[in-house]
């Protein structure tokens, strides 16, 4: 059955009404009212490496603000887009692709690493800022997105204080690193975490069928810069002590070659092959990265370039002989959304709606955070917190949830993974062509009533 598209007027959602029953004058005596009532506008940007359910956080908040009434806009690629005033009108967007976002991976608006520095060296930008926000009655903004984001949003929230401009800014969890402090888990982790598991999983299979007369050693690579909770959560792929992954190196433990090396020994004599996991945060003893560039992006992070995976299949088969193999998922483990954890999916959401209900109650600098009530049953709920708890502060992976020999998970962590990856979210396909199907946005810009603006402008 075909949704009907709903019928708006200056941004207004008229699908509780029948527009055709209506007179122009009732309709100007609606509008009138609800300009009288309104508290202004919502801006909703994403930020950051995109996930498989930052879109569900996208379509949690659309929906709240038509349940609420408010007129939301997107910006185009994060706080770029609202630098430049490139706001897309989501009143133009029909109730069933919103509900499509839902099951839709990447980021709908286009995301951004772009790092607003203090008001003494970022002025220009911060006043550029507010004066769009100010442009399109702004009050109220949200920012998704991981570590920089949330310091964004406490930035942007501190600096409309000072300058006194009215605007309750909520800072929105999302990010495959897990390593947001004070949330139990971040919305896009359960979903990495479990495409990583399903796929050491099936690989290793593959290399168990084949390694009598060909590969011996299978090594993954897997996101996590500083924490390995990507690295980690592939230990869920087996539970006993032949089973994959073989050998997890966190970027937590000191890479030791000797130790390793044994250990991959050890285990294709015992099992007859060796899958091991790496993150690509993994470090030398000296603590440098594995793969240091030399080269900091936007946020000043180290570029990790060269790959930890071929690092290590060369050094395994430089000095043990062995044949082998290597994967980097990279962008495919943040993007599958046909293997999304439901349990991620719905918190992805549960914070979209949090967020939106909370700026509207007047809570600023906050974040919707996820606390776990109880593991069995596996409960959770929504909570604000502080943002001054959250930005810049990275949650690493507990010491105990970490194997006495550096190479495997403990039933601690097991305990804590486990929940995150359960059910299945899967998007509906299309009969003919056999893909899933994902929305695909209008994407209406709003008029511009600012001069043109280029970022490097200050």
């Amino acid at each position: 059955m075909s949704i009907p598209a709903p019928q708006y007027r200056d941004g207004l959602d008229f699908r509780d009404e029948r527009p055709a029953k209506l007179t122009a004058g009732a309709r100007r005596v609606k509008l009138e009212v609800h300009n009288r009532m309104s508290q202004g506008n919502l801006l909703y940007a994403q930020s950051g490496g995109v996930t498989a359910v930052i879109n569900a956080t996208a379509c949690a908040v659309i929906e709240a603000c038509r349940k609420h009434r408010i007129k939301a806009y997107a910006a185009r690629n994060g706080i770029i887009g609202a630098l430049r005033e490139e706001l897309f009108d989501l009143g133009k967007e029909d109730r069933a692709t919103i509900a499509a976002l839902r099951h839709t991976p990447g980021g709908a608006f286009g995301s951004c690493r772009f790092k607003l520095k203090s008001l003494e060296v970022d002025r220009g930008r911060y006043e550029r800022l507010i004066a769009v926000l100010r442009a399109h009655d702004i009050r109220y903004f949200l920012y998704n997105g991981g570590n920089d984001s949330a310091d964004t949003s406490l930035k942007i929230s501190a600096i409309c204080t000072e300058l006194g401009y009215p605007l309750q800014v909520v800072g929105v969890p999302k990010t495959v690193d897990n390593d947001l402090p004070v949330t139990d888990s971040c919305p896009g982790f359960g979903s990495v975490a479990k495409y990583t598991a399903v796929s050491v999983l099936e690989a290793s299979l593959d290399v168990a069928s084949m390694c009598e007369s060909s590969t011996k050693v299978f090594v993954m690579e897997v996101m996590g810069r500083h924490a390995g909770w990507i690295a980690a959560a592939a230990g869920l792929a087996g539970t006993g002590a032949n089973d994959p992954p073989h050998i997890i190196l966190f970027p937590e433990v000191a890479f030791d070659e000797g130790a390793f090396l044994a250990k991959v020994k050890a285990t294709v004599e015992r099992v007859g092959y060796c899958t091991v996991v790496v993150s690509e945060g993994v470090k030398t003893p000296d603590g440098k990265f594995l793969t240091d560039s030399g080269v900091v992006d936007a946020f000043g992070h180290t570029q990790l370039g060269g790959g930890a995976a071929p690092i290590i299949a060369a050094l395994v088969t430089g000095k043990l002989g062995y044949k082998n193999h290597w994967a980097v998922p990279d962008y495919l483990q943040r993007s599958a959304r046909h293997l999304a954890s439901r349990v991620d999916a719905e918190q992805a959401y549960a914070v979209g709606k949090a967020a939106v209900e909370y700026a509207i109650a007047g809570k600023n600098a906050v974040m919707p955070v996820i606390k776990r009530v109880s593991n069995k049953p596996f409960k959770w709920k929504i909570e604000p917190a502080p943002i001054t708890k959250i930005a810049n502060i990275e949650k690493k992976l507990p010491p105990g949830y970490i194997r006495k020999d550096g190479f495997g998970i403990t039933a601690a962590a097991r305990t804590y993974f486990e929940p995150l990856i359960r059910g299945e979210d899967t998007p509906p396909y299309d009969a003919k062509t056999g893909l899933p199907k994902y929305a695909k946005l209008k994407g209406v810009l709003v008029r511009k009533k600012l001069p043109l603006y280029s970022i490097a402008d200050k």
